[in-house]
């Protein structure tokens, strides 16, 4: 599912029912629209009536994209061209000139409700040999001969709650998939989505945990709700969302919002909202740029060709040229600016870096490269809650903590208290910002000197590996 919907460029159509053994055909977009109208509608309407049911026809295409209706059930087309189930398209056929014009126009528009994001699912029949609660094709001739316009016959069938989206953006289909599998540790907006997702569907489901905390970060709380999903809907249990766990939570989604029906729930626009940004690029500040700085530092420990940079929250000159030299270290295109591809190559380095680490006696532990929260156990908790005993010392407003090597209720209180004390967002989840954050005042506290620039920031690593 897109965050937001568009207009897609080409569009895939079944000739045949959705289970037929039947050839796709992949068309423009337009071109498929103006094939549906001048097989479905009549010509000779009046403007106003052809309009009204252009613009239910482009409705109904634009949510059958946009929920992926038939790609989440396995399916590898858009959308039939049997209107038991979708709308007419007969491939090759003549196109009605001032059809085509019309289209042309408005290809781009479409209807969805007010205070929701998809395109509505403008359920439609002739109205004569079919019926149906939606637009009647037929019904709306009459309506235009008395000057109703497109809009008003629409809100005649739909209700005075919709409204007309214009110049919608062009661009090419591609799946929602992201193209590597989600799992603990991971952070970034693809996650932010199907933890939105997953939370709606427990309203139906209540044996799927609430995932607290929906902030982007594949926590161990998203990893329940996960697991559990795929255990109910006879998945691999593995809290893994590869390709198969990301489309069933999809098509799990669009069901019980209804979004392919006439009583949609709909989507609210803070469901599509997204937490952090598709780039990360210089002249940006903010944690996003401490956790690129961060892993970037990490990494600088382990390859001589990556610079060791200052953890300071700002893409500068000396941060871009540490992404650009990791970027020719690894092979990938040397623009400076982290992306999708940059930052999984980054992380996946971090990563093998942490698990293959032995942290010697009294040294500062680098992030263990997935999120610390509630329920979490290990040796890093350890590490964190010995690193909270000292520094709940010096600063009074952070309660001391037991070390269990179980992330409880008190360690989550003690890290709320230092989120809180330190300017960072108090949602008691230690991510790699906390975790340097913490971890760099324990060894300010213990080591008793402040780091100068191209020191290694909060933390101090050996390049020492099991065997």
């Amino acid at each position: 599912m897109a965050d937001l919907p568009f207009i897609p460029e080409t569009i895939t159509v079944h000739l045949g029912a959705p289970n037929a053994d039947a050839p796709n055909v992949t068309v423009p977009f337009p071109d498929y629209i103006k094939n549906v109208a001048s097989s479905e509608i009549y010509p000779t309407w009046p403007v106003s009536a052809l309009r009204a049911n252009i613009l239910a026809q482009i409705s109904f295409a634009l949510n059958r994209i946009y929920t992926e209706w038939y790609p989440s059930r396995g399916y590898n087309f858009d959308i039939t061209n049997n209107t038991q189930f979708d709308q007419s398209f007969v491939q090759n056929r003549d196109i009605f000139e001032n059809i085509s014009q019309l289209v042309d126009e408005i290809f781009n528009d479409y209807v969805r409700r007010e205070g929701t994001v998809e395109p509505y699912f403008t359920q439609y029949c002739n109205g004569t040999t079919s019926t149906c609660e939606g637009l009647s094709q037929w019904g709306t001739v009459p309506l235009a001969e008395q000057g109703l316009n497109s809009v008003e016959i629409l809100e005649e069938f739909y209700g005075n709650t919709i409204e007309i989206v214009t110049d919608a953006p062009v661009m090419n289909n591609l799946p929602s998939y992201p193209g590597s599998p989600l799992r603990l540790g991971d952070i970034s907006n693809d996650v932010l989505t199907k933890q939105i997702q997953l939370n709606r569907i427990s309203r139906n489901y209540p044996a799927i945990p609430k995932i607290e905390t929906v902030d982007g970060v594949f926590g161990v709380g998203t990893d329940a709700a996960v697991r559990a999903f795929q255990r109910i809907f006879n998945l691999v249990e593995d809290g893994i969302i590869g390709k198969e766990t990301w489309y069933r939570i999809a098509y799990l989604y669009t069901s019980v919002k209804r979004l392919a029906e006439l009583d949609s729930e709909g989507i609210a626009l803070e469901e599509v909202r997204k937490q952090f940004s598709d780039l990360i690029r210089p002249g940006d500040t903010g944690d996003e740029v401490r956790v690129v700085q961060y892993f970037l530092a990490v990494v600088g420990n382990f390859y001589d060709t990556v610079p060791s940079i200052p953890i300071n929250g700002d893409f500068d000159t000396a941060t871009e040229n540490a992404v650009r030299a990791f970027q020719r270290t690894v092979g990938l295109p040397e623009d400076g600016i982290v992306g999708e591809q940059t930052w999984n190559e980054l992380y996946n380095a971090y990563r093998g870096i942490v698990d293959t680490l032995v942290i010697p006696e009294n040294r500062i532990a680098p992030y263990p490269g997935e999120p610390l929260t509630l329920g979490s156990e290990g040796q890093f908790v350890t590490f964190l809650q010995e690193y909270l005993s000292v520094i709940s010392q010096t600063y009074p407003s952070i309660p001391t903590v037991a070390v269990t090597g179980t992330f409880d209720d008190q360690t989550q209180a003690a890290v709320e208290a230092f989120q809180q004390e330190f300017g960072l967002s108090p949602n008691g989840l230690v991510g790699a910002t906390t975790w340097e954050r913490i971890a760099s005042l324990y060894e300010d506290l213990t080591v008793g000197m402040e780091k100068q620039i191209g020191q290694n920031p909060g933390y101090t690593i050996e390049q020492e590996v099991q065997t």
